[in-house]
């Protein structure tokens, strides 16, 4: 088991959203549909429509910071209605350095709704970068992905 020093503590936030957890789950299973929730401003759209993901699954995405790239993720974790996982793969070579940080999103039916955790956990980035994202992007992240629920609620709600 790695010392705590050696895997970096993700970044969580939390919301509850008055939707139920299948509405939830729907949404954050379709990657056309990421453009709309993205709270950072860098999806810019996914490489094929009209799917929803599975376990395994590799799918595509147009992102935008600074300069435009692509990126390539797979879904590493999948329970129908309750979490999803997808761990963001950067195209060869940058796959060696900058690559592998995992987006985690578990649901919980709670009154009124869904509690959604949606976690950034750089424990899974390639070695060279795994220690200098967190540092330097940890607040920005947060508050991304603060942006994210609160769009996702709203999307939910109209």
């Amino acid at each position: 088991m790695p010392s705590p020093s050696l895997r970096p503590e993700p970044v969580c936030v939390e919301r509850v959203v008055p939707a139920p957890p299948e509405e939830v789950f729907d949404l954050l299973s379709r990657p056309e549909r990421h453009r709309d929730f993205d709270g950072s401003g860098t999806v810019q759209g996914a490489r094929r429509e009209g799917r929803r993901l599975g376990l395994g699954d590799s799918f595509g995405m147009d992102m935008h910071w600074r300069v435009p790239y692509a990126t390539r993720n797979v879904v590493t974790e999948f329970e129908e209605g309750r979490r999803i996982a997808w761990r963001t793969l950067a195209p060869t070579p940058l796959t060696l350095l900058f690559t592998g940080r995992t987006w985690r999103y578990e649901l919980e039916p709670v009154e009124g709704g869904t509690r959604i955790r949606e976690t950034w956990d750089v424990s899974t980035e390639a070695l060279p970068t795994r220690f200098l994202l967190k540092p330097l992007l940890a607040e920005h992240t947060r508050e991304s992905m603060e942006r994210t629920l609160a769009r996702i609620e709203e999307l939910l709600r109209d």
